[in-house]
């Protein structure tokens, strides 16, 4: 998918005034926003994960059906949608509606193509699927009983959503469609955590352990014996089914190999997983080439802060001895969690020095649940609902605490909480102007690039105190400057997962247990890793260009609100906002 925009979309791309905003839409801008309006409605009902997610809760008792019917409706609609917005004449909207259609047919086209591909075949993977489905509970507020009679009917319907994915995964063994064994072997450890002899016991129980007092003590009790027995009758013998058609049947017909490359019309998919992720038009080979030199400007700012901390030895002895040394690491999880939340409470009082517009919406820091923390990455964030009712969270892994650096905890905390993810996401959901897939629009390259960008301004928030926290920021860029590397390395170049390992280690002061972990996460999503530097790399450009052009005229929290005042957005379209800001302060200011 190549995005293209026009010169004019491209200068008038910022959000337009509100009393411009405020007058009566054409009758083709009327057209453009009720097919808006019907395919939101559509995407809730088709996949009621999501819908939960942002806090619509009217399809709380279902999962999404993945049965070959619906999935060719749901890529029927998805092509008429296409025809649809081909019908509507862009020259009679605003350049805001403009801007609205083409991330609009941005979206759809994508939904196409990962159907065209095949990916709906390989349904599994180590970090999502169905041996994650018991995480919904963390997006359900549970204060009445129809929430967890909701609840109960989801649950009690787990087998028919096991069913269908087992179709799924054997009609991928025959199209050729299978993932790598490599990371399908971690699946079955995480579905014996779901197999349990006491319900009690199952992840999909914990909602029944804690009700709110204005449940009457007969109607918990009714309501935690349903649930036994749900879990006892449906979700306990579909897991086991599931993991004995995985032992028994797939992973023996899964992939010794791990790159894309080695699939069916694996190449060109990357190459347009390449540019989906980064939204633009570089080939993988320009995006490690890119990565090669990131990886080597970042060495050596890294071998200048080894220097300050007085450190004797090479690089990889620098590297040995962050990894080893037990004054870098907690031993005590509840410690490690304590450490992360008061580093949150440290930035947030920062921040209106560098941003003009905080969002209304709080964030709150949670552990990663023991199910799935052994196979995860360090941390992630989760949005807040759009109806207001939930929270964002930063989820902290505090799996072998013993693994986890102290001198991560600051830049980790900045990426995930604020200024990154959360500022930014809930940021674009209170854009009450924008139609609401806007507000939940997928440009991965900004959302990453704006959190890995945020990295860098914990140095001028003062932060990073001594060398050892620079490096460990230094570290989180180098990160995802190997990301680049490493993607295309596996996908495009052909490398084996041993390579990837031992470019990350040579690179990288994480530990053998994140490194694996985002190695195999890498093999399970291609692309997705490369849109971190990509972004990054953009923002700071813009950032650079602002300040060269605009001197003394420059402001921080200006430009800060520049770039997230339209949401998440395509680079193109980040570019665009910028320049014309820029172009815009110059002329108030001659």
């Amino acid at each position: 998918m190549r995005p293209v925009l026009s010169a004019l979309l491209l200068l008038l791309a910022l959000p337009l005034p509100a009393a411009a905003q405020a007058q009566d839409k054409s009758s083709t801008a009327k057209d453009l926003h009720a097919l808006f309006d019907a395919e939101w409605e559509r995407s809730l009902r088709e996949n009621p994960v999501m819908a939960t997610y942002i806090g619509d809760h009217r399809f709380d008792d279902k999962w999404p059906d993945y049965s070959p019917a619906a999935l060719q409706a749901s890529y029927a609609g998805d092509k008429a949608v296409i025809a649809a917005l081909d019908r509507i004449d862009p020259q009679q909207l605003t350049a805001e509606d403009q801007l609205n259609r083409d991330l609009f047919r941005r979206q759809y086209q994508a939904n196409i193509d990962t159907f065209d591909y095949g990916s709906q075949y390989t349904p599994l993977s180590q970090r999502s699927g169905l041996a994650s489905m018991h995480r919904m509970a963390d997006v359900v507020v549970f204060k009445t009983v129809k929430d967890y009679e909701q609840w109960l009917s989801r649950i009690g319907t787990l087998d028919t959503l096991v069913d269908q994915n087992i179709a799924l995964m054997r009609e991928g063994v025959k199209r050729g469609h299978v993932p790598p064994k490599i990371i399908l072997q971690r699946v079955p450890p995480q579905l014996d955590k779901q197999i349990v002899t006491d319900p009690t016991k199952s992840p999909f129980y914990e909602a029944f352990m804690k009700m709110p007092a204005s449940i009457p003590a007969a109607e918990q009790a009714r309501l935690q014996a349903a649930a036994r027995d749900a879990i006892t009758t449906t979700v306990v013998p579909s897991y086991t089914k599931l993991k004995q058609y995985v032992v028994n049947e797939y992973l023996p017909k899964t992939r010794e190999t791990v790159g894309l490359w080695d699939t069916p019309d694996g190449e060109a998919r990357y190459a347009e997983l390449a540019r989906f992720y980064t939204t633009t038009t570089l080939t993988p080979d320009e995006i490690h080439e890119i990565g090669l030199k990131e990886v080597a400007r970042i060495r050596g700012e890294m071998m200048k802060v080894i220097a300050k901390t007085g450190f004797k030895g090479s690089f990889d002895e620098f590297l040995a001895h962050l990894r080893t040394d037990p004054k870098f690491r907690y031993t005590d999880p509840k410690e490690l969690l304590q450490a992360y939340e008061a580093m949150a409470k440290r930035v947030d009082p920062q921040l209106p020095q560098y941003f003009g517009k905080l969002p209304r919406m709080p964030y709150g820091v949670r552990q990663i649940a023991e199910q799935v923390a052994p196979d995860t990455t360090t941390a992630y964030y989760q949005g807040p609902a759009m109806d207001g009712k939930r929270a964002g969270y930063y989820y902290v892994n505090l799996y072998k605490p013993e693994e986890r650096p102290k001198y991560e905890i600051p830049v980790l905390t900045i990426h995930e909480a604020v200024p990154g993810h959360h500022l930014q996401i809930a940021l674009a959901q209170e854009l009450g102007e924008l139609p609401k897939f806007r507000r939940d629009f997928e440009a991965t390259a900004f959302v990453e690039g704006w959190a890995l960008y945020s990295e860098s301004l914990g140095e001028e928030m003062g932060f990073y105190e001594d060398p050892y926290d620079k490096f460990g920021q230094l570290t989180y860029e180098m990160w995802r400057a190997v990301r680049l590397v490493v993607d295309t390395g596996l996908h495009h170049k052909h490398w084996t997962r041993q390579q990837a390992i031992d470019y990350f280690k040579a690179n990288a002061a994480k530990t053998e247990l994140d490194i694996i972990n985002e190695i195999d996460r890498y093999i399970g999503n291609p692309g997705q890793a490369l849109a971190y530097k990509i972004g990054e790399l953009k923002i700071r450009q813009l950032r650079g260009e602002a300040t060269a052009q605009l001197g003394d005229q420059f402001d921080i929290r200006a430009f800060h609100d520049v770039v997230l005042g339209s949401g998440a957005i395509p680079l193109d379209v980040l570019e665009a906002n910028v320049r014309r800001w820029i172009e815009m302060t110059k002329a108030a200011h001659p």
